[in-house]
């Protein structure tokens, strides 16, 4: 997928370059400016790992490969057929309508407010300052990190990731929104200390909550961190840019100005495309990407030379860009010359010097001209372009009195400077968008890994060097974040460092169905022993977790009993998964009815007088004085008879 997916880069891009060579007439300047949003390549992979990227018309073309640890369900690529950017939002009114223009549906890594989505776009070359966007759909409840680096490997500040605002493209009087209902009070608040968009107070799941951003500084990497807060968590991502055009004339001293090879070159230094003047001189660069940067050089054919500067800035930033240019014939003597490096590769923007003549800087194709060079013996000098460092120099040459002959073939040959490179690997997969600094005799240098987490630093300085990387957005260092190297005179490769990601563990504590509050719990695991509380709702959630394997056992409240094992044990291992629906289930103790022994009841006493019906008085002192009485009757009686029954036996 990888594979093909660059095929097609190249190809939307050697397209774009074609359309502009082919383009010699020139077009009238000024007007109309065109905006195009971005086509993507569909959304490959499985949950926690996909792929996608894409592409903005133009020239130079804005591509960017995609990776996302987003879950599944609900995302991919959409048509735009139902859901778009009317022209009637703020991003519309500069950039046209998106309806029919894809956009990337994400969600987060999983539904808790615990296990984020990171998605990374790398940039196949630094984007532009300017006419250039993004947009954030569907921010109302949740949250959205925005992080950017730069090719130096700085991260762009709040002010230079350019918010332009928010703003609700389904909302009453939106001009040609979609049929959906929204509110034109619901959307995200920017939090720029945070770079963070937040949705509404209420993290209320509503529609259209939206913000877009036009950058004002170069980008090779742009990161988005996706949080829920409550509801269903999806967000939309577009990505849209306006091209104008360069046109001009060249004028000539005899002739009419055609056979001219003019080279557009872009902020990055590459070629864009070239033409060639056609009769009348004129030339014509359409639809290129519209911001500042750019360099037009004219190349006259032999025997001209440009009246002036050949190279000349072009500014598309708020208007068509008209760069003009005269040549003239030359007057003997001309010098002439290249500079390349040892595999003939064209050096351009080197500047070479003849003493007591001037400096002339290299054109595109590494050609160099001095017009009118006086008689006398000279020595051109190079002053290398950086990273590159002279292995041969031109000859010396004389031009005798008189003479008329160009001198030719004074050439240079130039060297690049030894590179130090590696790859930054996130559970053993290249990590795009990771800052990498070089500290040593060249002083220090930054740089982004690319889509395939691969970095270089080329053209340093022999010597020793700290190379440190800085840890992406939701991982942990897998090994050292710093080491020390030295380039002695050849490419060091090898220069690697790995990471591996955070993750998460949630879970839920119920009785008959329902949430159960406040159960204590216990974890237990990587630089975790701690016991915490399932809170209110009787959920409980564990983020940024190492890799390591983990066990949470609960205690069950007074009056329940844990149904099933009173542990759960949790391996999370380098890709840092988000393990969901680690629950307790209990159940109410059921206490036995208590039941009470029967009561004894003392004999009832018969009635004092028998017939009538009252009874015995027991509780006053004249009842126990009668007792007592009656007691002392009974034993004088009893004697009685025992002496009676003894006198008996005696007889």
């Amino acid at each position: 997928m990888g594979e093909n997916r660059r095929r097609w880069r190249a190809s939307f891009a050697a397209f774009a370059l074609v359309g502009l060579a082919l383009g010699g007439a020139a077009a009238p300047a000024g007007a109309a400016t065109a905006g195009s949003w971005a086509d993507w390549d569909p959304l490959a992979g499985t949950g926690g790992n996909y792929t996608t990227g894409f592409a903005l018309a133009g020239a130079p073309a804005i591509t960017a490969e995609a990776t996302t640890d987003s879950r599944a369900g609900q995302v991919g690529v959409i048509s735009g057929a139902s859901t778009w950017l009317s022209e009637g939002t703020p991003v519309g009114q500069k950039y046209g309508s998106s309806k029919n223009r894809p956009y990337l549906n994400l969600r987060p890594k999983a539904d808790t407010v615990v296990a984020p989505s990171t998605t990374t776009y790398t940039f196949a070359k630094p984007t532009p300052t300017a006419n250039w966007t993004f947009v954030i759909g569907d921010i109302d409840a949740d949250q959205l990190q925005v992080r950017a680096v730069g090719p130096d490997g700085v991260a762009l500040t709040a002010a230079q990731l350019g918010f332009r605002g928010g703003f609700n493209y389904c909302a009453p009087g939106v001009a040609g929104k979609p049929s959906c209902t929204g509110d034109a009070t619901d959307v995200p608040v920017w939090n720029a200390q945070a770079t963070t968009l937040i949705g509404n107070a209420a993290a209320s799941d509503t529609n259209g909550s939206s913000a877009w951003f036009e950058p004002t500084a170069p980008i090779s990497s742009l990161s988005f961190t996706f949080t829920r807060r409550s509801g269903f968590p999806v967000y939309q991502t577009w990505f849209a840019s306006l091209t104008r055009d360069v046109s001009g004339t060249v004028t000539a001293q005899t002739g009419n100005g055609s056979g001219v090879q003019v080279a557009l070159t872009d902020p990055n230094g590459d070629v864009v495309a070239t033409v060639t003047t056609g009769p009348g001189g004129t030339y014509s660069f359409p639809g290129i990407q519209a911001s500042d940067g750019y360099t037009v050089t004219a190349q006259p054919p032999l025997g001209q030379i440009v009246d002036g500067p050949a190279s000349k800035p072009a500014n598309l930033s708020n208007t068509d860009a008209v760069v003009d240019f005269a040549v003239r014939d030359i007057v003997p003597v001309a010098v002439s010359g290249t500079v390349k490096d040892a595999n003939g590769k064209p050096i351009p923007g080197a500047t070479v010097t003849i003493p007591g003549v001037g400096s002339v800087t290299t054109a595109p194709n590494g050609s160099y001209l001095f017009d009118t060079v006086p008689v006398g013996t000279h020595q051109p000098q190079l002053t290398a372009p950086k990273g590159y460092h002279l292995t041969t120099g031109a000859p010396s040459f004389t031009i005798p009195p008189g003479s008329e002959v160009p001198i030719t073939g004074e050439d240079f040959i130039v060297s690049a400077l030894p590179s130090l490179s590696g790859t930054v690997t996130t559970a053993g997969t290249g990590t795009a968008g990771v800052t990498v600094t070089a500290t040593g005799p060249s002083g220090t240098v930054r740089t982004v890994t690319g889509a395939d987490g691969a970095y270089s630093f080329p053209g340093l300085v022999d010597g020793a060097y700290t190379v440190a990387v800085t840890a992406p957005a939701g991982t942990v260092a897998d090994g050292p974040v710093s080491r020390n190297e030295t380039v002695a005179g050849s490419n060091l490769t090898g220069v690697d460092f790995a990471f591996a990601r955070l993750g998460s563990i949630t879970g839920a504590t119920t009785a008959d169905g329902k949430p159960l509050p406040n159960v204590m719990l216990h974890v237990q695991g990587p630089g975790f022993d701690d016991s915490f509380s399932s809170g209110e709702e009787g959920v409980y959630d564990l983020g940024a977790l190492p890799a390591g394997t983990y066990t949470i056992t609960a205690t069950a409240p007074k009056g329940y009993r844990i149904v099933g094992s009173p542990t759960r044990t949790v391996i999370i291992t380098a890709a840092g998964e988000a393990v969901i629906d680690q629950d307790f289930v209990f159940a109410a103790v059921t206490t036995p009815p208590t039941t009470t022994p029967p009561t004894s009841t003392a004999p009832t006493a018969p009635p004092a007088h028998p017939g009538s019906g009252a009874l015995a008085d027991t509780g006053t002192e004249s009842a126990a004085i009668g007792m007592i009485v009656a007691a002392a009757a009974a034993l004088l009686l009893g004697g009685s008879l025992l002496l009676l029954v003894r006198r008996r036996r005696t007889r």
